[in-house]
């Protein structure tokens, strides 16, 4: 199952604010052997939001959406993913409860609207101000502070998608191939992708050492094993130096490849 993160704000794009979910939420992720898929920015542009969230909500991907969920005219992503979605906008009932409860008769008539959600939306609880996010499908929309959003999407982790938790580490196995240039190895790495697709590659050439590439696959123990026995024998087979480093985790941060681009 696919996990992707929204990011939606006009300052992450101007550069006013800077994004520090994605080494969180991806630290979060691999705690639970989830990997992260796919990362998308998203201005206040109601067009490109609603039809971003149109997009994401046709697909079976687990979503985590950050911002927007204000009381604000720029807060657009309660209307967007309505739309979206294809819902009424409504008063969620347990939502207003509880905004009642945190600002009384100052609720009204402005942060009351933090409670219109798209109808059939569930609460995310925020320990902070308890001023809730919500769930639509697999879609997971909290607010953009980091001490608000953290809590509430390992909660919706540990909540929803624990039968998804996978404690199999992800190990990765590097060489160092010498003589050899990028472009002849690139049908055997689609012969290699299509006989272990259990398997990520990565080909990274070297800017300053000609025909010199530091290869990697990456992938489960009982998948990863026989794709490097297969490549060392095809590296031989070929003629082709190289030198193997020691199996090793993979590094969480590391951007996963399946061809890297010429």
């Amino acid at each position: 199952m696919k996990v992707g993160l929204i990011l939606i704000g006009d300052e992450l794009l101007s550069g006013l604010r800077q994004d520090k979910h994605v080494s969180h939420v991806r630290q979060l992720l691999n705690q639970r052997g989830l990997p992260l898929s796919w990362i998308r920015i998203v201005g206040d542009d109601w067009n490109l939001l609603t039809s971003t969230l149109r997009e994401t909500l046709s697909s079976d991907d687990i979503v985590f959406s950050f911002g927007g969920i204000g009381a604000t005219p720029d807060d657009l992503t309660r209307q967007a993913a309505a739309a979206a979605s294809g819902h009424e906008l409504t008063r969620h009932p347990e939502a207003v409860a509880l905004i009642e409860q945190r600002f009384g008769a100052e609720a009204y008539p402005n942060r009351i609207r933090m409670a219109e959600l798209p109808e059939g939306a569930s609460l995310l609880p925020n320990p902070v101000n308890q001023i809730p996010g919500f769930r639509l499908q697999q879609h997971h929309f909290v607010p953009g502070f980091p001490d608000m959003a953290w809590p509430m999407i390992e909660w919706a982790l540990d909540e929803y998608y624990r039968d998804q938790f996978d404690s199999a580490p992800i190990l990765e196995k590097r060489w160092i191939l010498r003589e050899v240039k990028e472009s002849e190895l690139i049908p055997m790495m689609e012969l290699l992708l299509q006989t272990f697709p259990a398997v990520r590659l990565s080909s990274l050439p070297s800017t300053r050492e000609r025909n010199k590439i530091d290869f990697g696959l990456k992938g489960k123990a009982e998948a990863l094993q026989p794709a490097c026995d297969w490549l060392e024998k095809k590296l031989s087979t070929q003629n082709i130096l190289f030198t193997p480093a020691p199996l090793r985790p993979a590094p969480s941060t590391q951007t996963e490849q399946t061809l890297t681009k010429l």
